[in-house]
């Protein structure tokens, strides 16, 4: 039988205490047994930990296993845990924890204990999946284009496909699909906290989080403001818009950052094989966005690929993050160009190797049902299309997921509904890139502007938050 859910719990009280109490006992450290884990430098330990399943529920006993990862510090007197967030929502913690264990260590110093665990409706904890196998997730995933201006059609097709996915998403998860929202993941922070106990009592978070992991920073620090000790959020969401609308916002810089690979190819001709002919960096960014143009009627096949309006649009948006990979992504738009597949094959497996098509479904699982707004048919949409049209010429990438979050069908049984203007126990570090993508330093100032006595470290460089860059 279907469970409907319908009731949803709300906090909009700053220091609400997590129902459920703290976690009984504590988190037994062991090698780590997998494959991908064991043979790691640094070593790395594993441990799980039970957590109310369901923190709205005061009377259940059940519960839902964290599976946690903790690199030690290297220091002989080490103060402290310090608990990581790298994404998504969706992205692997404890792999990613895994592979940036060394410079996560440089960067803190090898003074605290290194943590991160795999949220909710990812990976082994309550995974959130829609298909029951990888070609009907093909299907569905390639059926419809990805970007929503890459035909007349294509918006119209993308609600339809978004509510298809919604009504999967629901049939498949009706059970656990309300049970994987940020502030439950907020509270399963806190309960880990209280688990490592390290001075007996409860202890101060101590917490690093980069792009979604910093929705969820701002969301514990909202929830629990006496409990923050050293709080970075790095690569910022702006919350307002991740809870209350449809994430406009992080498309401001886009358009720069593309503005910067164009002038940094012209500037260094000897790394950018689109440099060349005297060309200045206003031609290059012309011509590449009437190749995109062109692709929208005229795709091609080359290198056992079809290259579309959406696959190239996708690429380039992909790599922005990443200005050490731009020579690449230089070298992969010019073989396109004068259609030489050997140019193409490095930038075709780099962008495959990225995707793993379980994410969409962890993303929209998490995010729309964190998301307030709902819509009962398209042109109820149109107006935010429309703004979000405005922001870049790459931001129709989120129309997908607007059909998706407008449809859904799963509310998150609890979110947090304050208005992040709170006075932290100790002062958040905001993070911002003058030129990132996809979160922009309008959005670190913006959360900064809440969180009383934080302050915002602006790096004037391109890509992805400051840290991550560096840790590159």
């Amino acid at each position: 039988m279907m469970l409907r859910q319908t009731f949803v719990f709300s906090v909009a009280l700053a220091g609400a205490t997590a129902p459920g109490g703290v976690a009984a006992n504590p988190i037994h450290w062991q090698p780590c047994v997998e494959p991908d884990f064991r043979n790691s430098t640094p070593p790395l330990s594993c441990g799980n930990l039970s957590v109310p399943l369901d923190y709205t529920d005061l009377n259940s006993t059940a519960t839902v296993v964290l599976q946690l990862v903790k690199v030690s510090a290297t220091s002989p007197a080490p103060n402290g845990s310090i608990i990581f967030n790298f994404g998504g929502p969706g992205e692997p913690d404890r792999a990613n924890m895994a592979e940036l264990a060394s410079y996560l260590l440089l960067a803190t110093g090898g003074g605290h204990d290194l943590i991160s665990f795999d949220t909710r409706g990812t990976y082994n904890t309550l995974p959130f999946t829609c298909y029951t196998d990888d070609v009907t997730r093909a299907v569905a995933t390639y059926s419809v284009p990805t970007f929503g201006r890459s035909s007349d059609t294509a918006l119209g097709a993308q609600w339809a496909n978004g509510e298809l996915f919604a009504d999967r998403c629901y049939a498949a998860n009706n059970l656990t699909g309300s049970l994987i929202g940020t502030a439950f993941t907020a509270r399963d922070v806190m309960q880990i906290v209280d688990a490592v106990n390290e001075d007996g009592q409860h202890d101060l978070l101590n917490y690093w989080g980069f792009s979604y992991g910093t929705l969820l920073g701002a969301t514990v620090a909202a929830m629990f403001p006496d409990r923050m000790g050293r709080v970075v959020i790095d690569g910022v969401v702006n919350p307002f818009e991740y809870y209350h609308g449809y994430d406009v916002e992080k498309y401001t810089d886009t358009d720069k950052v593309f503005s910067g690979f164009v002038k940094g190819c012209v500037a260094a001709p000897e790394a950018c094989a689109l440099a060349g002919n005297n060309v200045t960096a206003a031609q290059l960014e012309k011509s590449l966005y009437d190749l995109l143009e062109h692709l929208k009627y005229n795709p091609l096949v080359l290198a056992s690929t079809v290259i579309d309006y959406s696959t190239v649009k996708g690429a380039i948006f992909s790599i922005l993050y990443s200005p050490y990979s731009w020579p690449l992504l230089a070298t992969g738009l010019h073989g396109i160009m004068t259609r030489n597949a050997s140019e193409l094959l490095e930038l075709v497996s780099l962008v495959g190797s990225s995707s793993d098509p379980l994410l969409n479904e962890y993303l929209a699982g998490i995010q729309c049902g964190d998301k307030t707004p709902r819509a009962s048919e398209l042109t109820e949409m149109l107006p935010f299309v429309n703004d979000l049209y405005q922001r870049s010429n790459f931001s129709d990438i989120q129309s997908a997921v607007f059909g998706w979050c407008a449809n859904w069908r799963l509310d998150a049984k609890e979110r947090y509904s304050g208005d992040f203007q709170v006075k932290t126990q100790n002062p958040v570090l905001v993070i911002g890139n003058t030129y990132d993508p996809v979160t922009p330093l309008a959005s670190a100032l913006n959360v900064s502007h809440g969180l009383e006595g934080s302050v915002v470290l602006q790096h004037n460089g391109y890509g992805v938050s400051f840290s991550v860059f560096l840790l590159y």
